[in-house]
């Protein structure tokens, strides 16, 4: 991945509210929500988060500056300066790291000169392989495991909801998310370390699963908005009356005004997606689609007829140029 100072547009001097408010305005311009048709728009959501959550995070973003961590949340291996076996009955030179069964290992730069004691490390790396816990690698900030990913598709009414779904990950693990209520199409969950174990004792990494809304049937969601295309007869359209609307939480019913046109749009407040946090509930879009009878018996069509003989009206005037 990128710098996340670059993707997220701010320099390294900016504060947590500037970096937060950079974060906030990339997510709202390549939500996946509003960039249906910018298969590049998912992309950059998912960097803008990857670059967050690693300068939206006090600690993270101070082994990011350090060089402690990559651009990913990686840990950053360094390699050894000097690397040789060590002569016959040569001992350990000043300055250079322990002897490791005749190889000697230099670091270049002993911890008596302000550096750090190479030692330090070695011991903890074979105390956490002979068991020894809390005080080995892990405490020291090893290197974390590797992360692994998860992809699960869900319905719509659970998405709402919330759910309990099982998916399988990359390394071949099946488990059981939680998914919570509300989520939207795109969204990842981090269900912290279930992903494949460290080196040497280290913390295990996470599960990284994204979670896949399927297409419903007849319910578009728009934002925190549902549309719906709705059938209705010839006669509702002409005469109105109350007719049966399915919503989110059941069918409801709703007064079709005289002379509906097959287009119009009505609108059901508050019976879209439910409210979260300190967002209201969105709103059911119903539009009318008129459907006439499968077979047309002699009745209508005379009907039809003597409309056309005496009213004729031409809907299609406004279209015409000039």
């Amino acid at each position: 991945m990128r710098d996340p100072y670059l993707v997220l547009g701010v320099p390294k001097s900016a504060t947590a509210d500037e970096v937060k408010k950079a974060y906030r305005k990339l997510a709202k311009k390549y939500h996946p929500d509003q960039n249906k048709t910018d298969p590049k728009a998912k992309e950059k959501f998912a960097e803008a988060n990857s670059a967050y959550e690693i300068l939206g995070d006090e600690k993270k973003r101070g082994q990011f500056d350090r060089g402690e961590i990559d651009a990913e949340g990686k840990p950053r291996f360094h390699g050894f300066e000097g690397f040789g076996a060590g002569g016959p009955g040569g001992g350990r030179r000043a300055g250079a790291g322990p002897d490791m069964g005749g190889f000697e290992f230099n670091f270049g730069g002993g911890g008596g000169r302000g550096g750090f004691d190479p030692s330090d490390i070695f011991a903890d790396l074979f105390r956490a392989q002979r068991g020894g816990g809390q005080g080995g690698a892990r405490q020291r900030g090893a290197a974390k495991g590797e992360d692994v990913q998860g992809t699960v598709t869900i319905g719509l009414i659970e998405a709402i909801n919330g759910c309990k779904s099982r998916v399988t990950l990359s390394n071949g693990r099946t488990l059981e998310v939680s998914i919570p209520a509300g989520i939207e199409d795109g969204k990842q969950i981090r269900l912290r370390g279930q992903g494949n174990p460290g080196p040497f004792g280290a913390q295990l990494g996470d599960a990284l699963v994204t979670v896949k809304v399927a297409k419903h049937p007849y319910f578009r969601v728009d934002g925190r908005d549902i549309r719906l295309d709705l059938p209705i007869t010839l006669y509702e359209a002409v005469l109105g009356g109350v007719i049966q609307v399915p919503t989110l939480s059941g069918a409801v019913e709703m007064t079709l005004p005289p002379g509906s046109n097959g287009g119009r749009t009505l609108r059901l407040r508050g019976k879209g997606l439910p409210g979260a946090g300190s967002q209201a509930a969105g709103d059911l879009f119903v539009t009318l689609r008129i459907v006439l009878p499968e077979k047309l018996d002699g009745e209508l069509e005379a009907l039809m007829r003597k409309w056309q003989a005496s009213g004729p009206y031409d809907p299609r005037k406004d279209l015409r140029g000039g």
